[in-house]
């Protein structure tokens, strides 16, 4: 099987379905998650290492490889070292231009307000691992809570017999405070309630499979997590003047991901569908990952779709509210203008989902399963605390009082109304 060209106009509501309303495949692990929670938090270090046991094959020694990640990242060759440091350098650049200020303006009436944003304490970041390399994932989610000033940053990351050097050696230059050998569900629970090993963390960022992203949304209460992944997306805009070479390779770029991975091409141009069709193919044919790239292909969500103007196509992609989009286009950005609800827009020929992936400084932890349509992807902002701060004046609070006075009478708190008339009638506040 391969993809199929669709009309947009002649999609019912299966296809919509299919497209709008994308699943994880959380649920089908739930129950099964929420018994391996249960045991981590009731039992500790003695749960994980059977579970990590029964589901990586792996009798783990030391939970704790903060050490091994540093001589990892010692014994790396050069040019694989220098592309980590290049990479996290960029995607630190990123994150240190989001830092915000903090501020205080005077308004009217004797009124200081303002804003002061400080990190969290404890950050727990989930790195994807074991045999495979995934060293980028180190690098997006243990930079930006660095940048933003958390104090200690734990990675888990699951454990194999030989562990990717690349992945350890990448969470030492990311910056990470301790790093621990667990991973799946388990890894999630030791973060979100801490083991005789495994410190408590407030927060648990990170991409995972859906064992990793049930266990977030089973601790999601206990303690705070960034919001629930599923399997790569992609949508690519395309108007008459794009290459359909390059809207193909995306669009095999990221069906390698995941058998389940999501990849949409939408052009009001019929031509160019199917000569992006036809490239498809014959790109597919000559990737190593061809399996799992027609896998994909023949998702549901994913297709190349015929829209009837590009006013059609736009309002297609903001309904399907992307982890990634990508616009090739004369006039790309008015189009970017119309879409709101993405996670990472790629914009022109030269620019591949892959450059973000990496090395470009953006993040590429991203919402999916259109999450896009309320938040964005991992950032500094993440990891801190916003506090509001006022002051006023005797007469800043005197110009007030009867606004707060009539509103606290009306919903009958007269305490609160009593506290300003106190100060109000006594202006040294006693």
């Amino acid at each position: 099987m391969s993809i199929e060209i669709q009309d947009v106009a002649d999609l019912g509501p299966n296809e919509r379905v299919a497209f709008f309303d994308r699943d994880a495949g959380v649920e089908a692990v739930r129950g099964d998650v929420r018994k391996i929670v249960e045991r981590v938090r009731d039992e500790g270090d003695v749960a994980i290492r059977e579970f990590t046991g029964e589901f990586d094959d792996v009798a783990v020694g030391n939970i704790e490889i903060t050490d091994q990640c540093e001589r990892a990242y010692d014994g790396l060759e050069g040019d694989i070292r220098e592309a980590i440091e290049d990479a996290a350098t960029n995607v630190r650049e990123f994150h240190e231009a989001q830092v915000p200020e903090d501020w205080r303006k005077a308004f009217s009436e004797g009124r200081e307000l303002g804003r002061r944003f400080r990190p969290i304490d404890r950050a727990g970041v989930y790195v994807p691992g074991g045999s495979a390399a995934y060293p980028s994932s180190a690098i997006m989610g243990v930079v930006p809570a660095v940048v933003a000033g958390v104090d200690h940053v734990a990675v888990v990351t699951p454990p194999a017999d030989e562990m990717s050097p690349v992945t350890l050696a990448a969470i030492h230059a990311a910056g990470a405070d301790v790093v621990y050998s667990v991973g799946g569900a388990q890894a999630i629970a030791g973060l979100a309630y801490g083991t005789e090993t495994i410190d408590r963390v407030q927060k648990i960022v990170g991409p995972g499979n859906r064992w990793v992203t049930a266990a977030k949304a089973e601790v999601r209460g206990d303690v705070e997590i960034d919001f629930l992944a599923g399997p790569s997306e992609l949508v690519v805009v395309a108007d008459e003047t794009a290459d359909p070479e390059l809207v193909a390779a995306e669009l095999v770029a990221q069906a390698e991901h995941d058998p389940n991975s999501s990849v949409v091409a939408v052009t009001d141009d019929e031509g160019m569908a199917r000569d992006i069709e036809a490239a498809i193919d014959e790109q597919t044919n000559a990737r190593e990952r061809e399996g799992t790239i027609r896998d994909a292909l023949d998702n549901d969500a994913s297709a190349v779709l015929l829209a009837r103007s590009m006013s059609e196509a736009i309002l297609f992609t903001e309904a399907y509210a992307p982890e990634h989009l990508t616009i090739i286009a004369h006039d790309d950005e008015s189009i970017l203008e119309r879409i709101d609800s993405a996670g990472s827009v790629f914009l022109g020929p030269h620019t591949p989902v892959a450059a973000g992936d990496y090395a470009s400084g953006t993040n590429h932890v991203l919402p999916t399963n259109g999450g896009a349509r309320v938040t964005g992807g991992l950032s500094v902002e993440t990891f801190l605390r916003l506090t509001t701060v006022q002051r006023l004046s005797a007469e800043g609070l005197a110009g007030l009082s009867g606004t707060i006075t009539t509103l606290a009478d009306a919903e009958g708190l007269e305490a609160h109304a009593e506290s300003v008339r106190l100060r109000v009638d006594d202006p040294n506040g006693r």
